[in-house]
């Protein structure tokens, strides 16, 4: 009788420990850490125990993402509330600025607006040029990763030789983009290709909208 036959008889006979109790006590298996013998009732325990300690690892960490979550979920709330509140775009661009910084903790911020009726002599109504324009129209979502695009690095002033990962957001008046919300870090990591996008996409879409409501 080889192995296979052995396999093929349990399959066949589920009930043979059953009937057999005191048989599990006498079969002898190796350790899997340390390789002294167990019975088999120990080793099962063992299998059982290493499940047990793998499902509460990945409930601890969906436990971690939820809670994650719910504090983004709370600051995306407080800017919402800004940005309902303002009254002017510069009340919009503070709460922009204040928040991101302050609450979201990123290092740098930068907002451009173009194909607005209204001007404004500050730096977020400067001139961008039109091949920055088809770059940004071309985004179907925000842009996560390395910062390359030089014009928009000189948005950040003094800290542009700094940056090292951006996200670059397109503010949408339905199709048609109006104008790039900008985030900047000096941590590589802070803003990657493959990291998810909803709540940023939603801070886009917030503010792109409390934008529209003071410039038209």
């Amino acid at each position: 009788m080889n192995a296979n036959d052995i396999i093929a008889f349990f399959k066949q006979h589920p009930e043979f420990f059953d009937e057999h109790p005191e048989i599990l006590n006498q079969l002898i298996v190796p350790h899997p850490v340390n390789g002294q013998a167990i019975s088999l009732t120990e080793r099962q325990l063992l299998t059982l125990r290493e499940k047990l300690a793998q499902v509460q690892g990945k409930l601890a960490e969906l436990v971690s993402f939820g809670e994650e979550n719910d504090v983004i979920a709370e600051k995306v709330h407080r800017l919402t509330l800004s940005l309902l509140q303002a009254e002017s775009f510069e009340a919009v661009n503070f709460a922009v600025y204040n928040h991101l910084q302050e609450d979201f903790a990123v290092p740098h911020v930068a907002l451009r607006i173009w194909n607005s009726i209204l001007k404004r002599p500050v730096p977020e109504f400067i001139e961008v040029s039109e091949e920055l324009r088809f770059y940004a129209a071309d985004l179907r979502q925000p842009y996560c990763g390395a910062a390359q695009n030089q014009e928009i690095l000189a948005w950040f002033g003094e800290a542009a030789p700094l940056l090292r990962s951006v996200s670059l957001i397109p503010l949408r008046r339905d199709a048609q983009i109006f104008g790039m919300l900008a985030l900047g870090s000096e941590d590589p990591q802070r803003f990657f290709p493959e990291m998810g996008t909803m709540y940023v996409e939603r801070i886009g879409d917030l503010v792109g909208a409390a934008v529209l409501k003071q410039i038209g």
